[in-house]
């Protein structure tokens, strides 16, 4: 019988890149997809079914609260409206005006990216910081706490922390500069899982909110992603993305949620209602947050391995290539697979066969990060079991012409 997409015309992949959004995430486990379906099932008050998520994502991050959002840049939008606002209904209801509030956000330069344009979006002005002398290849530095420290004035809503194991300054650093002044931080740590660890670790180190997303490494629904932090910050965050069309003397979102008596009335429909997540999308993520806590990062790295070793296997004696396995000590030491092109022997260039896999039959997406330097690079996290020889035999037919 043909799959749902079969039914649609439209192609599946073998995804050797990972949970990216233009490849569609990554593969559900069966648990978090039969708990989603088992959520249609009943309709529930939303913000009751937010509070008890936020319950779980503060006991699995250490944070005094948490949210399920549509995604790690729903978070980041989010993240920043309640920066702004606080828990002031008349701001949340001007946004994205942000005229007489605090309207700048403070971010290194090295560290900008265009997934900030969710920052941006709430209204805001990225203020940069420091000039990134190492990666330009003209020196050592990067920004610095001071720097930051520097840049934060009366109109500065939050700083912006992007957590890569290369960020400079430290996160610690950040908070320490940011909190001297009042100002909180919020942490972009979208794909920072794994290690397991780290949905603990930002906040540990003073973060007020962070970011996470829900599709990738923790396998939960592509368009869900984790907000967590100081609980009058999630609150702010919340009412600007739950629907608010209720009648105002019966709107009773749980107190330990949102407190009620520190408003003056509540908010219209906000800025992040464009952001709205479903009850099947929060069941889901809570379930593969659940599943990703329980299993053992040994043999998750096992599984990886596995299917890579699988890989490099099938590989063996393909013509003018060296295949590598390499490790991503940033995330758990995941393992990478390298396919390495002898430049001077092939005939074709890592571009071209990259263009060839990915519109051939299976079409196979790989990491393109390499391609430069001549090096296919296939990652684990979205591989199934049947996928390496299909991937070997493709790339030997793509090597002999066919």
């Amino acid at each position: 019988m043909a799959n749902v997409y079969q039914r649609l015309s439209v192609r599946t992949i073998i995804n050797g890149q990972g949970p990216a959004t233009r490849l569609s995430g990554g593969i559900m486990p069966a648990a978090v997809a039969q708990a989603m379906v088992e959520a249609s099932r009943y309709c529930v008050d939303i913000a009751e079914l937010q509070a008890a998520a936020s319950r779980t994502i503060a006991e699995a991050t250490g944070a005094e609260a948490g949210l399920v959002t549509a995604g790690a840049a729903a978070g980041l939008m989010l993240g920043t409206a309640a920066c702004v606002t606080g828990l002031d209904p008349g701001r949340m209801n001007r946004l994205p005006d942000t005229t007489g509030m605090k309207n700048q956000v403070v971010v290194a330069r090295s560290q900008r990216n265009f997934y900030d344009h969710a920052v941006r979006a709430v209204g805001v002005r990225l203020v940069e910081v420091g000039i990134a002398d190492r990666f330009s290849g003209a020196g050592v530095r990067d920004c610095e706490a001071w720097e930051i420290a520097d840049a934060i004035t009366d109109e500065t809503a939050a700083v912006l922390h992007v957590a890569t194991p290369w960020s400079r300054p430290s996160l610690s650093e950040t908070v320490a500069a940011a909190h001297a002044r009042g100002v909180p931080v919020l942490v972009d740590a979208a794909a920072q899982l794994p290690p397991v660890g780290n949905l603990r670790r930002f906040i540990a180190e003073g973060a007020d909110l962070v970011v996470f997303s829900g599709g990738k490494a923790l396998r939960g629904p592509q368009a869900s992603g984790i907000l967590c932090g100081r609980r009058d910050l999630i609150a702010a965050a919340a009412l600007q993305m739950l629907d608010q069309d209720a009648h105002p003397a019966l709107w009773s979102p749980p107190a330990e949620f949102i407190d009620r008596t520190r408003l003056p009335g509540a908010p219209q429909h906000g800025i992040g209602r464009v952001c709205k997540i479903g009850k099947e999308e929060i069941v889901g993520l809570l379930t593969a947050l659940r599943l990703f806590i329980e299993e053992d990062p040994a043999e998750r790295r096992q599984r990886w391995t596995a299917l890579l070793q699988s890989l490099a296997t099938s590989l063996d004696g393909l013509p003018n290539c060296r295949v590598e396995m390499v490790h991503d000590s940033g995330h758990d030491d995941m393992p990478l697979l390298d396919v390495m092109l002898d430049r001077h022997a092939s005939n074709r260039t890592a571009l071209e066969l990259a263009r060839a896999l990915q519109t051939g039959d299976p079409a196979i997406y790989l990491n393109v990060g390499r391609l430069d330097d001549g090096i296919l690079r296939f990652g684990p996290m979205c591989l199934e079991e049947a996928d390496p020889p299909r991937i070997a035999a493709r790339l030997r037919a793509v090597l002999a012409g066919d």
